[in-house]
This record gives structure tokens, C-alpha cells and sequence, in this order.
């Protein structure tokens, strides 16, 4: 089956389709591996973000205090944890591609509905994992940022700020747990039979 042009439209029928029409026949295999692409891409951008932002100020406080060295590694763990959220999404969502081997002619509209909206469903779950894990690496980041220096200057206030970036790295959970809700609609039948 021909994914991307299921009816075999000609060349000036194409040009009088819609945005809508086009989209439509945008191979559904693409909008899966484009999701999985995008969970994968964005978490692991978060995580170094927040590595990043929470580096600089940790190797900035211990030449003032060097004991915080250590236990403000916890602040880089948590970042960390964000691009393995995306990571343990990328395999749930790739589980769910399979490649459609059989179906009868005369239902090809259903067959292709329905791999166009796991498709589109694990399109969606990518971008909703993938933004969530951004947005938490990059809070856990700044949270650990000021946890070593507010740490190298006052150390009562570690375990505090620690809760603070725990919440934070709750976020990233939170996204895996809606992706997780989102993805369990996809799916691709192996034999498009009804």
C-alpha cells in the first residue's frame, strides 16, 4: 500500500488539495517515529540544560566551600533522571509501531484511520513527554543551581531546597505518567482484519 498516497492522486490533484488533505496522507509511520524522535530529543535536551545550568553554579560555590562538592551531586542525578524518563518513553512507544502486513481491499479507509491515529497519538505523547521533561530538567536545573550556592552559604538550607528540587523533578514523572495514559490508545494492527 502506497501510505503516502493511498487514493493515487495525480500530480494536479495534489495541487488542489487541501492542508488538511495533505497532512492526512502524511505517512502515519512518520508521525510515530517523529513522536519517539521528539520524547527522546527534548528529554535529553532538558536533562543537559539543567546539568549544564546546576554545573556552573556547583563548580562555582566549591571554590568558596569545597565539603559541598559532593552532596550537591544529587542536583546533576535528578537532571539525569529527566533524560532517562524520555529514554524508558522512547522504548513504551517504539513497542507500539508495528508494521501493518495484511488487508483486505475493500477496507483500506479503515486500516489507514486507524494507523493514521496511533500515529498521530504517538505523535502527541512524544511532544507532551517532551516538553514536560524540558520544562523539569530545566526547573530541577535552576533549583540545583541555587542549592549550591544558597548550600555554600548558608548549609541549613540544603535539605530545604532539596525538597524544592524534588518537587521539581516531579514534573518529569508526571509527563511520563500522562504519556504513558496518552500512547495506551495507539495502536498499529498487524492484520487489518475485521
Amino acid at each position: 500500500m502506497n501510505w503516502g498516497n493511498p487514493y493515487d492522486w495525480t500530480e494536479l490533484e495534489w495541487q488542489s488539495a487541501t492542508w488538511g488533505e495533505r497532512f492526512m496522507f502524511i505517512d502515519p509511520y512518520f508521525w510515530s517515529y517523529f513522536g519517539v524522535a521528539l520524547a527522546l530529543a527534548t528529554s535529553i535536551i532538558g536533562a543537559s540544560w539543567g546539568i549544564f545550568i546546576t554545573g556552573v553554579s556547583l563548580l562555582g560555590s566549591t571554590v568558596k566551600a569545597p565539603r559541598i562538592r559532593s552532596k550537591n551531586l544529587i542536583s546533576v542525578i535528578f537532571c539525569e533522571a529527566v533524560a532517562i524518563y524520555g529514554v524508558i518513553m522512547g522504548i513504551i512507544m517504539i513497542g507500539k509501531v508495528q508494521t501493518i502486513e495484511s488487508y483486505p481491499d475493500d477496507q483500506i479507509d479503515e486500516c489507514y484511520t486507524t494507523a493514521l491515529f496511533g500515529g498521530y497519538s504517538l505523535f502527541w505523547t512524544g511532544v507532551s513527554v517532551g516538553l514536560s521533561n524540558l520544562i523539569c530538567g530545566i526547573a530541577v536545573g535552576v533549583t540545583g543551581s541555587g542549592c549550591a550556592i544558597a548550600d555554600a552559604q548558608t548549609p541549613e538550607t540544603f535539605v530545604k531546597i532539596l525538597v524544592v528540587e524534588i518537587f521539581g523533578s516531579a514534573l518529569g514523572l508526571f509527563g511520563v505518567i500522562v504519556g504513558i495514559i496518552q500512547c495506551s490508545g495507539a495502536s498499529f494492527l498487524k492484520n487489518c482484519l475485521t
